[in-house]
């Protein structure tokens, strides 16, 4: 029995059977045989993920915690959605974003030990840029893309960053009673 299968717009359609390569369709409909041919489908939702790392090391040896927040998708080349497909393909959406869950923490946790407390709460663009570039050839390898990655939070349960703020307003005063 032969038909037509079709996806939404944030969906791809995997039309293997036929042909060495499989066939892909995005965001519309396709004639399928269902004795020669296998349709699956593959969802390019964009995922939100809270990244956390807990109690990392910094450049300087003071433990942090860092939640960022990513946006990550399967990228829209067929190329990339080829590469989704082969790794993705029969996991559900959860597992998929786990997957890449887990590469951005590990890239964020990497990227953590190279930067100065200091540098972390004043400069959080530059570490969020790096954890992108870093992030972003794992994620290519995976058939997916880095939409947008931001940093939510840095505190450390040591009170540094708490010390740095009395230090500093600590001077404010000083200097504003001098003048």
């Amino acid at each position: 029995m032969a038909g037509f299968q079709t996806v939404g717009p944030n969906e791809a359609l995997i039309i293997s059977g036929g042909s060495q390569q499989p066939r892909i369709v995005v965001g519309g409909r396709a004639f399928v045989l269902p004795i020669l041919q296998k349709a699956q489908v593959l969802s390019l939702q964009v995922f939100t993920l809270t990244v956390r790392t807990q109690n990392v090391y910094t450049k300087e040896g003071v433990a942090v915690s860092v939640d960022g927040v990513a946006q990550v998708k399967v990228a829209r080349s067929e190329e990339a959605i080829r590469t989704a497909a082969q790794q993705f393909l029969a996991k559900k959406p959860e597992e998929v974003a786990h997957i890449a869950l887990l590469t951005m923490e590990g890239h964020q946790r990497a990227m953590l030990g190279t930067m100065t407390v200091e540098q972390l709460y004043q400069d959080r663009e530059t570490l969020a840029r790096m954890v992108r570039e870093v992030a972003s050839t794992d994620m290519a390898n995976m058939g997916m893309e880095i939409v947008s990655f931001t940093i939510k939070d840095i505190s450390d349960p040591g009170g540094y960053l708490d010390a740095l703020g009395v230090r500093r307003t600590s001077e404010v005063k000083r200097d504003a009673a001098v003048g």
